[in-house]
């Protein structure tokens, strides 16, 4: 398969730095690698949406009706999208309010059978279920095909190395979603052993190490 690929991060992180928006990367940077891994005549190109950087003109066109450009722009960014990353800080044991504000404002059906790759971050573990009555009900609500596996990181996820290390799994899951996602993205399913290009798993996990880029 030849062509561009769009791949959008839809980023909820509200501080700088922020770990919502390193998780964002992380998965935008693995489906990227394995969609030129499994079609290398793929040229990707990767947008990040920091809804941070928003939030006023999503109040405004709540209010309103009428985005302002900026939004606009974003909205029209994200239903353009082949393959869609969301990541949300969870509050409450819930999805942000930003983030479900902004998801409000995309017109109705403009995401169904889009590939969608749902994370999240968390001061801890116990809020990652979130991601499976919170997350995932959303955009099933909203018709999107979203992946199997979901990625959730807690401050002990990341550690010294940035959560990229070979034995983290934070890093293994997101190699596995970022798959996931890619073959959506492909429209195949996910080859079978015999059918893959062998990568060895060390160097997809050291594809990920913090100081790249």
């Amino acid at each position: 398969m030849s062509g561009a690929r769009r791949l959008v991060a839809v980023c909820a992180g509200l501080s700088l730095p922020s770990s919502t928006r390193l998780l964002a990367d992380r998965l935008a940077e693995s489906t990227a690698r394995q969609l030129e891994w499994a079609a290398p005549s793929t040229d990707v190109e990767i947008t990040v949406v920091e809804l941070r950087q928003l939030a006023v003109d999503i109040s405004k066109h709540l209010v309103t009706g009428f985005p302002p450009p900026a939004l606009r722009a974003a909205l029209d960014t994200v239903t353009g999208a082949d393959g869609l990353i969301v990541v949300t800080p969870v509050f409450n044991a819930c999805y942000s309010g930003l983030f479900k504000s902004f998801f409000d404002l995309v017109e109705r059906g403009a995401l169904e059978g889009k590939p969608v790759l749902a994370a999240a971050t968390g001061g801890t573990a116990r809020h990652s279920l979130a991601l499976e009555y919170a997350v995932r009900p959303l955009f099933t609500h909203l018709r999107a095909q979203v992946t199997p596996t979901v990625v959730f990181a807690a401050p002990e996820d990341w550690g010294s190395a940035g959560g990229a290390g070979p034995s983290s799994g934070l890093a293994t899951r997101v190699v596995r979603a970022g798959g996931e996602l890619a073959h959506l993205v492909m429209g195949t399913p996910p080859l079978r052993p015999e059918e893959a290009e062998v990568v060895p798993f060390e160097e997809q996990l050291a594809a990920l190490r913090p100081d790249r880029g």
